[in-house]
């Protein structure tokens, strides 16, 4: 049996022990029923660990205002319909929110969800347009979506040059999926609107063979470069953009880059590549101290010690933590429960500020706003580690909600 298997087995085991020992006492449950064995494993492992330590932290502090949360784990295989089937009995179990971290499960299930009054939360994946919360009242994405990351990146590049883009040559690089493509319509409007040359460059799904793709942006001879794509995708970019001497303190990445692509495409040979970070990297938040200290430290972490801390992994924690603000929130004016899903909206709707003791950017949700603000950074690899290069911003919101409206009024309109 794979490891993959075998932890989700300990989960599952986790979850029934858990339920037991929390018989008589208040419960909230969450279901995350999540791909660990077919797309999203680069992220998904990492990510359900973090999610679950923090959990096992408020839990070991006492829960949340009498209330522990059980998680119940679950593997969909990146398959809508497995989705759906375990979204169902979770909401029939009580589940109040759930996750699936992965864009085609999640958005099979959106309509149930907003007709069954459940809070799904897409960190980073699903929709980019559910960050209009009168349309997608239930969907909650809490953090940058593509679009905001694309016009953080943009915003970081015209600051290098000095507030200036005019004539010079930005390449997109993506994957040929609709995941790769998001961010085409901001580039196309910023080069408009900022006089800079535009080279969009796909290449095929899953992305295991780019050369032809780079050869291309090669001869483009660009000052910058984006890379969009995420897993073994994004090592490859990484990969043929050394190989084709594209100058890395020039070449800037979507979210999805962690330290396992900068090993595998070779620790010194990517010093200099930069990303969007949405989440601080490390251990330096104190949330992270606490669980190294409370729940790892005593043997009750939910996966291997030396993953805390990864980018991934702290992903996972501000998620879960965000998860808990709008619990907590939630509790304070249904203080004996049980919570419910329109209930736990309002408190998801009440976070103001939060930032998890340091390890995201100060996360403001409203009734209308979902997103909570659109900021991230840019951090640099060095050779051995993550290391901010600003601090967190947002940019062009005006043109970002310019799509996100646009696009929630075609869901109006088609249901899609």
């Amino acid at each position: 049996m794979n490891r993959i298997a075998l932890n989700l087995l300990g989960a599952a085991a986790l979850a029934v022990t858990t339920g037991s020992a929390m018989a008589q006492d208040k419960v909230i449950k969450i279901g995350l029923a999540q791909d660990f064995t077919a797309v999203y494993t680069f992220v998904t492992s990492d990510y359900n660990q973090g999610q679950r330590d923090y959990f096992t932290l408020i839990n070991e502090r006492g829960g949340i205002k009498g209330h522990k949360i059980q998680a119940e784990v679950v593997d969909t295989a990146n398959q809508p319909q497995r989705g759906i089937e375990a979204y169902e009995r979770m909401k029939n179990e009580g589940a109040v929110l759930v996750d699936f971290l992965s864009t085609p499960v999640s958005r099979a299930v959106v309509p149930r969800a907003l007709k069954d009054q459940v809070n799904m939360l897409t960190l980073f994946h699903g929709r980019s347009d559910a960050a209009d919360g009168e349309t997608f009242p239930y969907i909650f994405p809490m953090t940058p979506l593509y679009w905001s990351q694309a016009t953080n990146i943009l915003q970081y590049i015209k600051e290098q040059e000095k507030g200036n883009l005019k004539g010079k040559k930005i390449a997109l690089v993506g994957i040929d999926s609709p995941f790769g493509r998001e961010p085409q319509p901001i580039f196309q409007a910023l080069a408009e609107k900022e006089g800079y040359e535009l080279g969009i460059y796909p290449y095929p799904s899953p992305g295991n063979e780019q050369s032809a793709t780079w050869t291309a942006v090669r001869r483009f001879q660009p000052d910058w470069t984006v890379i969009w794509g995420a897993g073994g995708g994004q090592t490859v970019s990484l990969r043929e953009a050394i190989r084709n001497g594209i100058k890395l303190d020039r070449l800037l990445s979507v979210i999805w880059l962690s330290e396992v692509d900068t090993e595998i495409a070779g620790k010194e040979a990517s010093k200099g590549v930069l990303r969007f970070e949405g989440a601080a990297y490390g251990k330096d938040a104190a949330v992270i101290k606490a669980i190294e200290t409370e729940v790892v430290a005593k043997g009750k972490g939910a996966g291997p010690a030396a993953k805390v801390g990864s980018t991934y992994y702290n992903i996972g924690v501000a998620g879960a933590a965000l998860v808990a603000e709008g619990i907590r929130l939630a509790l304070e004016k249904n203080p004996n429960g049980p919570l419910t899903g329109a209930q736990l909206k309002a408190g998801l709707e009440s976070i103001k500020d939060f930032d998890a003791q340091g390890l995201i950017p100060p996360v403001t949700i409203t009734a209308k706003d979902h997103q909570g603000g659109g900021k991230g950074r840019i951090s640099q690899w060095d050779g051995s580690k993550w290391v901010p290069k600003t601090d967190w911003y947002a940019a062009s919101q005006d043109l970002v909600w310019e799509l996100v409206r646009k696009n929630a009024e075609e869901f109006k309109t088609s249901g899609k």
